[in-house]
């Protein structure tokens, strides 16, 4: 039962941001120490996992199990396939789950949880390699494992040395330092991660194509060269792209004339009444392929100081147009 709310002080508040500090400490030299113990054990799991024709599966129980279900997140998000199976759920059929092309990464701090334990004999009769990530070698876990990757802290920063803390980090640390040892040694890229997380900002950034956020069709601003002024101020207004194409008769691209080319014109005095496209357009405007990354023309945009672009397809032909709003509205910037 727990005892009843204590009154909140002065003295209270400098006491919770001490047990803060102490904790940041204790945890911070917990991981600290890992670097100067790991060793062969970690390097012999990763060429292992490596080697693997199928996935990394994690288990873990209590505090060291949601360690184990973020472990395998992060693996599987950066090019290992992974998966976290419950001990306890194991033993009751989801030990099905686990092939003998897998591996099994075991994750107690003690080394001695009963739920593995039990289901040990029938990971090693599937013949399926078993790193241990435990505080200590001579555990059940870490002796039946065929590699063991030491994970001990000196305490943890509970005061009472119980609520697993330290030892919960140091688990998590060693899981990330796996995942990207895996990484570094798959060569894998910004856009492998990207494929993993398409939802997620790096996912549109790197999988979003020109051809998917730009305008396309009768929404693409573009008139003749023989087009007069009005025609041209008309067609601006009507497709609200702040610029127009100017084409040929058989549609090829031949200019640009843009806001921008408005005002100098105007600061100029000339007398726009009669003038035409072709008169008025800027020729070899900036162009951007379909099939380039939307993140590129948005550089490429930026680096010009220009709020759209003509697009052009495979062939060279105008396609699309695309602006700085648009980009925006695909949460490409």
């Amino acid at each position: 039962m727990t005892s009843s709310t204590p009154t909140w002080s002065a003295a209270m508040a400098d006491r919770a941001l001490q047990m803060a500090r102490d904790t940041f400490a204790i945890e911070a030299s917990a991981v600290q120490a890992l670097q100067q113990r790991i060793g062969q054990g970690f390097v012999d799991s990763v060429r292992a996992i490596l080697a693997l024709q199928g996935r990394v599966i994690v288990m873990g129980m209590g505090k060291s199990g949601h360690v184990g279900r973020k472990i395998a997140a992060t693996l599987a998000s950066t090019g290992t396939p992974a998966q976290f199976v419950h001990p306890g759920e194991a033993s009751h059929g989801d030990l099905g789950m686990v092939t003998a092309q897998d591996m099994v990464i075991l994750i107690s701090n003690s080394g001695e949880s009963q739920e593995l334990a039990a289901i040990l004999p029938v990971l090693k009769r599937l013949g399926v390699p078993l790193v241990a990530m435990t505080a200590k070698p001579q555990s059940s876990l870490a002796r039946f494992a065929d590699y063991w990757i030491d994970t001990a802290v000196d305490k943890e920063a509970c005061p009472h040395n119980l609520a697993p803390t330290a030892s919960t980090t140091a688990q998590m640390a060693m899981g990330d330092a796996l995942s990207m040892a895996l990484l570094d040694a798959r060569g894998f890229k910004p856009e492998d991660f990207a494929r993993s997380h398409p939802g997620g900002a790096l996912g549109r950034k790197l999988l979003t194509l020109v051809s998917d956020v730009m305008r396309h069709g009768d929404a693409v601003p573009r008139v003749p060269l023989s087009a007069t002024f009005s025609e041209v101020m008309r067609e601006m207004s009507a497709k609200n792209l702040g610029a127009t194409a100017v084409v040929d008769d058989s549609g090829a691209l031949q200019g640009i004339f843009t806001d921008g080319d408005l005002r100098r014109l105007i600061e100029k005095g000339e007398d726009l009444r009669v003038k035409t496209a072709a008169e008025v357009m800027k020729a070899k405007p900036y162009t951007v392929s379909a099939h380039a990354l939307a993140v590129d023309a948005a550089s490429m945009m930026e680096q010009r100081r220009i709020n759209c672009v003509l697009v052009l397809d495979g062939q060279g032909q105008l396609c699309g147009a695309l602006s700085s709003h648009d980009l925006m509205l695909a949460k490409v910037i």
